[in-house]
């Protein structure tokens, strides 16, 4: 799920706190509006009404006039009250309608005189009150919108620094030496404090990947020769003429165990590399070709064993990638199948893309195998399908891009498929 950025929800904040507070004040305006203007009517009607009251109680002559805006209805008058007046009881009335003119009234039931209504004529002051009312609320939403324009200005402002911190931390390239954070001079001092916590770590982190590499590389070096020799003395040896069975064997397991040292210490030296260094070494390489030699140099590991390997039918496929790596990576897989297997068929398949399938005879693997296969290579940990050349495989399948994945086979025994990329269209220049 994508997040929003902090901007958009502090100003999202802003403007619901704004809405919810202009709707508070409007709504308490209201009332205390209507509150106050019904006080008001009820004071002047009473007061005007007591006032024409005592003038009639005190002369009987008195003749009330009435004026644009008042109005007195008796019903001792001749006709009485109108109807709209008559259903009304005693009190004040605010909002009616009389002659089809916005009125105040005040209801007054009397001993002597009956039923008295004074009416007042409110409708050019509801008129007034309407404009008054909407000139509030356009100011009001203009208030609100320069609000938020100067809350979107300042929540701008504020968090640039953070959002400049964020887009360079997500521009952060691993494989990529010297990188640092910086805070612009508008940031503030817990920023400083975010980003000299992450230089700290990119320094130490650099300091660690340059030790791993320095030391890697170093005793990879360091074991190369050594292991050439032991090649070299074994492959002399098992030259010499009249040499006994049980010796050969011997020596045979002396080569094949240092063949096996030199791709895992191969294996250290792509590992210790950086992938663009790694990829400046790629060439083409035509994987029909080269992976039967590479079979043939493991058929030995099969000797002893009711067990053989098969190639199928291969198509034309050439990749761009480090030769030394495919041989000590597919090498690596094949004897871990062979290791696996004791009797059967061991099937080899190479499509068109690439893509690399090994099919053994062996005990096969559960879902719960695979699971922590896939795990225990994420860790770096020990697999268990394999010894240190496999973990080490999937570190390396990692470092270049490739993929590496195991399934179980129907009946019995492994699949494993070595994603290599993309093959190269025939002709391309190498």
């Amino acid at each position: 799920m994508k997040r929003k950025p902090l901007g958009r929800k502090l100003l999202g904040w802003l403007a619901t706190y704004l809405a919810l507070v202009t709707l508070a004040v409007f709504g308490a305006a209201n009332y205390v509006h209507e509150h106050a203007e019904h006080a008001v009517w009820r004071a002047l009607l009473n007061s005007e009404l007591d006032s024409i009251l005592g003038h009639l109680r005190e002369d009987g002559d008195y003749r009330w006039q009435d004026s644009d805006t008042l109005r007195l209805y008796r019903e001792s008058d001749p006709g009485g009250l109108p109807a709209e007046l008559r259903g009304l009881h005693p009190g004040l009335h605010d909002g009616e309608f009389i002659e089809a003119r916005k009125s105040a009234l005040m209801v007054r039931q009397t001993p002597d005189l009956g039923r008295v209504v004074l009416v007042l004529d409110i409708a050019d002051f509801a008129e007034l009150e309407g404009f008054i009312s909407r000139l509030a609320m356009w100011a009001g939403v203009a208030l609100a919108i320069v609000t938020l324009l100067m809350a979107w200005v300042g929540v701008a402002r504020l968090v640039h620094p953070l959002s400049a911190l964020a887009r360079d931390i997500g521009e952060l390239q691993p494989e990529k030496p010297g990188q640092r954070l910086e805070v612009g001079p508008q940031g503030s001092a817990e920023l400083e404090v975010i980003a000299a916590a992450l230089n700290d770590y990119l320094r130490r982190n650099e300091q660690f990947v340059e030790r791993e590499r320095t030391f890697v590389g170093m005793a990879s070096h360091e074991l190369r020769t050594p292991v050439a020799v032991i090649t070299g003395a074994a492959g002399l040896a098992l030259e010499q003429p009249g040499l006994p069975e049980r010796a050969r064997q011997q020596l045979q397991r002396v080569e094949s165990t240092a063949r096996g040292m030199e791709e895992l210490i191969q294996m250290l030296l792509m590992l210790a590399r950086e992938p663009a260094r790694l990829a400046a070494l790629a060439e083409p390489v035509a994987l029909d070709r080269l992976l039967p030699e590479i079979i043939a140099d493991h058929r030995h590991l099969a000797e002893g064993k009711a067990l053989e390997i098969v190639m199928e039918t291969a198509p034309a496929c050439e990749i761009l990638a480090p030769s030394g790596v495919i041989q000590a990576t597919f090498g690596n897989l094949l004897r871990n199948a062979i290791e696996n297997s004791d009797r059967g068929k061991i099937v080899v398949r190479l499509s068109t893309q690439g893509m690399v399938m090994i099919d053994d005879p062996g005990h096969g693997l559960s879902p719960e195998e695979i699971s922590q296969a896939y795990a225990q290579l994420a860790r770096g940990g020990r697999s268990p399908l394999g010894g240190l050349g496999l973990d080490l495989l999937g570190r390396l399948c990692e470092h270049l891009g490739w993929t590496l994945r195991f399934e179980s086979l129907a009946g019995a025994g492994t699949r494993v498929i070595l994603g290599m990329g993309a093959s190269l269209p025939p002709g391309s220049p190498g």
